[in-house]
């Protein structure tokens, strides 16, 4: 059995839903960042980098959402969670994962974690102030270039989708109506009526 490390409102929703999309054999600790159960030496023997998520498996802790989702996708081929069959096209999904980790995500933690880049509590504000813009355009990005519709690689559910809706789940937060993103704003609500997203979400600390 696997066990999957996560938190309330972070990256992690996406690898639940891979979970629970494959049919796999899982559990799943949530830590509570409030208390800094991520800094603590028990889960730092887990994922030094003490974030989540962190996937034990039978071979080792991976780390890294597109890592993961795309270990998932071929541990579980049957599931469907990636186009397996077209090199060209799954290398597509894992851009459209990675660019979700390295810019979307980023972006979006500087209105809480802008000490992982400046030490002035000025520098913090101004981050936080700039949130809603960089939230925008790159999900304009999204929307215009790289969403095919009505899932993110097209025809097929992927996990792509899984990762999609949970960083479009941040956008009130980061002050923008996901309504000016009328493709995003419809896959987030089908991704709702998804079976595997509903347990998912069911599973969530209150």
């Amino acid at each position: 059995m696997m066990k999957l490390y996560s938190a309330v409102g972070t990256c992690a929703l996406a690898t639940h839903i891979a979970l629970e999309e494959a049919g796999a054999d899982y559990e799943v600790e949530f830590l509570d960042f409030s208390s800094k159960a991520q800094a603590q030496p028990s889960y730092l023997n887990v994922n030094a980098k003490g974030r989540v998520p962190a996937l034990v498996t039978d071979r080792g802790v991976l780390t890294e959402t597109p890592a993961i989702l795309h270990y998932l996708a071929a541990a579980y081929p049957d599931a469907g969670l990636a186009p397996r069959d077209d090199i060209f096209a799954l290398a597509r999904m894992n851009e459209f994962n990675s660019y979700l980790c390295s810019t979307v995500h980023v972006a979006h933690a500087h209105k809480q974690r802008g000490h992982r880049w400046a030490d002035e509590p000025s520098s913090f504000e101004d981050m936080r102030r700039k949130i809603p813009e960089t939230a925008t355009a790159n999900f304009t990005a999204i929307e215009k270039h790289m969403f095919k519709g009505p899932w993110v690689m097209g025809d097929d559910y992927s996990a792509a989708d899984g990762y999609l809706f949970t960083v479009s789940g941040w956008l009130k937060g980061d002050g923008v109506d996901i309504a000016i993103f009328p493709a995003i704003a419809d896959h987030n609500k089908r991704m709702r009526d998804r079976p595997a997203v509903a347990k998912a979400l069911s599973m969530l600390p209150s």
